[in-house]
C-alpha cells in the first residue's frame, strides 16, 4: 500500500479503479473493505480509495486518546493529500461515526454517505450488548488479546466464533490476525472514543448529503436499532437490506452490497457545482429493498 503523511501521522492506502472517488474508511477488521475492491459494480465505475485509519495495520499507531474527530480530520487530510476535492464516503461499524463526523466537520468534501451498520452506542440495546461482550472486555484486560477479539467479533457478527473466523479468513485473508495485533486500538482507543462521541439531532441537522443505510437482515439488535435512529436524524436516509447476512455484510456477501452502493452512487452523481450538496434522489431497483 502507498503511504501519506496527514495531520502529523502516516496512513497507508491504496487506490483501485477510475471514476468518481469513493473513500472506504477501515473498520475493526482493518482490511474489511478489501472484498469490495474486486466487485465490478463498484471497481469498474469508481475510483475506490481504501485506507487504514491510525492505529490499524500499517498506519501510524499513536497514544490514546484518539477521538472520532481526530479520525475524521485524518480522512479529510488524506483526501486533500490525494487532491480529491469531493468524494462519496463509506464507513462500516466503528468507522461509521468517523464518516458522519467528517460530513459534519468538512461537508464540502463529502458528496454522499454510505453507512454500513454504523456503531451507534446511544441505542437502547447498547448496554445489553456490552454486557454480552463483557467476557471479551475482561479477556482484553487480562492481556488475552486473541480471546478478547474472538469474543468481540462473535458478539458483533452474531455468529459463533468458528463460523465468524471462517467467513473472515475466506474473504479477508489475515484479517483476524491483524485485528488481534491491533487489539489495543480496538479496546483501548476505538470503543472509548465512540462511547465519548457527542452526536445527536443538533449535529445531524447540519448534514444534508444523501445517505444510504445498509443493514444485514440477520444482524444483532444493536445495529437493528441503529436504522430508526438514523431516520430520526436524517430525513434523506435510503434503506438497503441485504438478505442472508449480519454485521459482516460486504465481507460475507460483497456482491449485493457493491450493487446496492453502485446504484445509490449512480442516483447521486457528482454533477453540478462541487461546493453544493446534491438533492437526495430515490433509489430504484429490486436489489435495494426498503
Amino acid at each position: 500500500m502507498d503511504r501519506a503523511k496527514v495531520n502529523g501521522v502516516e496512513l497507508e492506502y491504496e487506490v483501485v479503479g477510475a471514476g468518481e472517488p469513493v473513500l472506504l474508511s477501515s473498520p475493526a477488521v482493518p482490511r474489511g473493505f478489501l472484498p469490495l475492491l474486486s466487485q465490478p459494480a463498484l471497481a469498474d465505475r469508481h475510483c475506490l480509495i481504501r485506507y487504514h485509519r491510525r492505529g490499524w495495520a500499517g498506519s501510524a499507531h499513536t497514544l490514546p486518546p484518539v477521538s472520532v474527530a481526530d479520525h475524521a480530520a485524518d480522512a479529510g487530510g488524506l483526501l486533500d493529500h490525494l487532491g480529491v476535492r469531493r468524494a462519496h464516503v463509506a464507513g462500516h461499524s466503528n468507522s461509521g461515526p468517523v464518516v458522519l463526523q467528517l460530513a459534519l466537520d468538512r461537508p464540502e468534501v463529502v458528496h454522499t454517505l454510505t453507512l454500513l451498520e454504523p456503531a451507534l452506542f446511544t441505542v437502547p440495546s447498547a448496554d445489553a450488548f456490552f454486557r454480552h461482550a463483557g467476557p471479551s472486555l475482561e479477556a482484553y484486560g487480562a492481556g488475552d488479546h486473541e480471546r478478547a477479539v474472538a469474543g468481540f467479533l462473535s458478539a458483533v457478527s452474531g455468529l459463533d466464533w468458528e463460523t465468524c473466523q471462517a467467513v473472515i479468513d475466506e474473504h479477508v485473508p489475515g484479517g483476524i490476525a491483524q485485528t488481534i495485533k491491533d487489539a489495543d486500538t480496538l479496546f483501548g482507543i476505538e470503543l472509548p472514543a465512540i462511547s465519548a462521541w457527542a452526536f445527536g439531532p443538533g449535529q445531524a441537522a447540519a448534514i444534508l448529503q444523501p445517505i444510504l443505510s445498509v443493514l444485514g437482515a440477520e444482524t444483532v439488535q444493536l445495529f437493528v436499532e441503529g436504522r430508526p435512529l438514523l431516520h430520526s436524524w436524517f430525513p434523506q436516509v435510503e434503506n438497503c437490506t441485504i438478505e442472508g447476512v449480519g454485521h459482516l455484510l460486504h465481507i460475507q456477501h460483497p456482491q449485493p452490497v457493491a450493487q446496492a452502493m453502485a446504484e445509490f452512487l449512480a442516483w447521486n452523481p457528482m454533477t453540478g457545482k462541487l461546493d453544493q450538496p446534491p438533492e437526495p434522489r430515490r433509489l430504484r431497483g429490486p436489489q435495494v429493498p426498503g
